[in-house]
């Protein structure tokens, strides 16, 4: 029954992408710019205005544009459209449907706080040598080690050593010390949250205190202005955008782009409301339904926002080679539409990554059987989902901080560890009767599980750990921050990280800190030196995991052939990667995660071993030898041995 459904919503989503839409954009040439827009066929008036940007005289005050007007016509595909003669380019527009004023859902350049757009010859952005810029190629997602990043956290701070001018934006990652940093630790894609315009920040108030998150799209096709040196030039954010992508790109890292879909910044104020009124939200009972938690939810099965979805996708990856897509909510959108932007990101590329949020924050006005969530990653073929399995049976339930789990010496979780060892998927030595949310394998491929135990929209690991465990020291808080980032890069899932957690990062206690001030989320990179045995665990871990194949094998059948879980006492979980897997040098690796606070024996093979990581300490030449059918773990630590 569920692959003849999967098969209708494809040949669904098959038959709505054959279709010829148009769709409301401004294409332009020195010739002559074409405005397109979707728009009720019953509008009455439906005009673009134009004008020259506004120059400043004798720098004393701004001559007022002479302004131009034309009406759309409808066509017989339903888009209203006209040509405008001659050259149009750093001309300011905005669309006038019968009362309602915007740029369009489209637009590719806007003026200082998306009010306006902006017709722009957008070659003039590309940065020098952006023609032979390309991605970081890898066979297996599998092969990503995810670091999620908001802008202004990663640099702000004095201590990142960062250009002032730079500080919180995008060129902050094309200098030599952020790029260093990151290459250092072994991370090879970057996840930055939501860099589209958004409506939060007030770009012509940067010199004062703000601070968001992002999750509030205004225009989603241009770049956030506050990122950039200077909101006012339309180009400008533009530019810094793809040097940012492009300096990341020849340090070997992937660009990920947090993509909100699956709401607005509200629903009068939208572009889409502005555009074509209800046709692009969902409403229940003449009722907006808001299965976002943010006041509405978008209409993904409507036709022309399932195209919207694709050809915004697309154009983020063409013109600014972004490398993979994290879907905040996806459990808001259908099935159909994240399979056609599936497939429509495999005509570009296949390797391009993506994954988002398996649940919505509330019911959503859409039969649960079609919403792209968690339960139904099986029908959706290499997209992947986050896994709050390990998460939670690691730190505790995201909806109470001080409750721990398996970190905070609360055992009865080991077989959610498993699970998500395994990448969620069918393994015959996992009981998913005791896996915490879910009660049966989730993912058809590792490559569709995220491992991750702290992200930007919770509390950071050290917070988590200290809000679970009342009184807890720095030396404790250092082990089982170091255990639980083991857990999550050994893995065979796709291993995500939040930034700053290599320095022992902290948010204050802070839970969400989506509008908190720079002095809770900067992240504080004195800590490198405070805390340096933090950081040379995580590069040496993530290196482990990058020249062990093993780790990363990218395939269910691999998986269930290869790793192995070995008895251990309550609180303890061992796997064993055997017979070369994936063809590593190692013909055998033991990894032991011992979440107890004292010393626990464990049964292994009896045979020769090499220790490679003991005591929160990496080195893969070798720590030590073992040859006994036992070996001690001391309390709150990983030990790896390799044959």
């Amino acid at each position: 029954m569920r692959i003849f459904l999967l098969a209708i919503l494809l040949m669904a989503a098959s038959s709505i992408n054959a279709q010829d839409f148009n769709f409301d954009e401004v294409t332009y040439t020195p010739q002559q710019t074409v405005f397109k827009l979707f728009a009720p066929k019953n509008a009455k008036n439906v005009v673009v205005e134009w004008h020259a940007m506004s120059l400043p005289k004798n720098n004393m005050r701004r001559v007022p544009p002479k302004r131009f007007k034309q009406k759309l016509t409808l066509g017989k595909d339903g888009i209203w459209s006209t040509k405008v003669k001659g050259d149009l380019n750093h001309c300011v527009y905005h669309f006038f449907v019968d009362d309602n004023v915007s740029p369009g859902v489209f637009a590719k350049a806007v003026t200082v706080n998306g009010q306006n757009g902006v017709v722009l010859d957008m070659k003039e952005t590309d940065p020098e040598g952006w023609e032979y810029d390309h991605r970081l190629q890898v066979k297996s997602p599998a092969d990503l080690v995810i670091y999620e990043m908001h802008h202004r956290d990663f640099s702000i701070d004095p201590s990142s050593g960062i250009t002032p001018e730079h500080r919180g934006k995008y060129l902050a990652l094309t200098e030599e010390k952020a790029i260093r940093h990151l290459k250092e630790l072994g991370v090879n894609a970057i996840h930055i949250l939501p860099s589209y315009d958004y409506g939060s920040v007030d770009e012509t108030r940067l010199n004062q205190p703000q601070y968001n998150w992002g999750y509030d799209p205004v225009n989603y096709n241009v770049p956030e202005g506050s990122y950039s040196t200077d909101p006012y030039t339309p180009a400008t954010r533009i530019r810094e955008f793809k040097q940012m992508v492009q300096a990341l790109h020849k340090a070997g890292i992937r660009v990920i782009l947090d993509v909100v879909y699956n709401h607005t910044y509200d629903i009068e104020h939208s572009n889409f409301q502005r555009t074509y009124p209800d046709y692009y939200y969902r409403k229940e009972g003449g009722k907006y339904s808001n299965g976002s938690g943010c006041g509405n939810e978008t209409a993904s099965e409507q036709p022309m926002m399932r195209k919207f979805m694709i050809e915004s996708v697309k154009y983020w990856i063409n013109e600014y080679h972004i490398d993979g897509f994290r879907f905040d909510l996806m459990g808001v959108h259908d099935i159909a539409t994240m399979n056609a932007i599936r497939a429509a990101v495999d005509e570009i590329d296949p390797t391009i990554f993506i994954y988002g949020e398996g649940w919505s924050a509330g019911a959503c006005a859409l039969p649960a059987e079609q919403l792209a969530v968690k339960a139904h990653i099986t029908q959706l073929p290499r997209i992947a989902a986050f896994s709050d399995e390990i998460r939670d049976a690691l730190r505790g339930p995201f909806s109470d901080d001080s409750q721990g789990a398996l970190l905070a010496g609360i055992l009865g979780d080991e077989e959610s560890v498993k699970a998500g060892i395994t990448g969620m998927i069918d393994h015959p030595q996992v009981d998913y009767s005791l896996v915490n949310y879910t009660k049966e394998p989730w993912a058809l491929q590792p490559t569709q599980m995220i491992s991750y135990v702290s992200c930007h929209d919770d509390m950071c690991l050290t917070d988590r750990l200290r809000a679970s465990i009342p009184g807890i020291k720095t030396d404790e808080l250092i082990r089982l921050d170091l255990l639980a980032q083991t857990t999550v890069m050994l893995s065979q899932g796709v291993p995500f990280m939040l930034s700053g957690e290599e320095m022992f990062r902290d948010k204050k206690g802070v839970h969400n800190s989506f509008e908190s001030p720079d002095s809770v989320n900067h992240l504080d990179w004195d800590n490198l030196s405070r805390y340096p045995q933090v950081f040379e665990y995580y590069k040496k871990l993530i290196a482990l995991r990058k020249n062990h194949p093993a780790f990363r094998l990218g395939d269910a059948d691999l998986v269930r052939r290869h790793l192995e879980f070995f008895v251990a006492p309550k609180g303890v979980v061992t796997f064993h990667l055997g017979g070369h897997a994936g063809g590593d040098a190692w013909e055998d690796i033991i990894v032991i995660l011992n979440f107890n606070k004292d010393a626990q024996k464990v049964d292994i093979l009896e045979e020769p071993f090499t220790v490679v990581c003991c005591n929160g300490v990496i080195d893969e030449n070798g720590l030590g030898e073992i040859c006994s059918e036992q070996v001690e773990v001391a309390g709150q630590t990983a030990m790896i041995l390799k044959k």
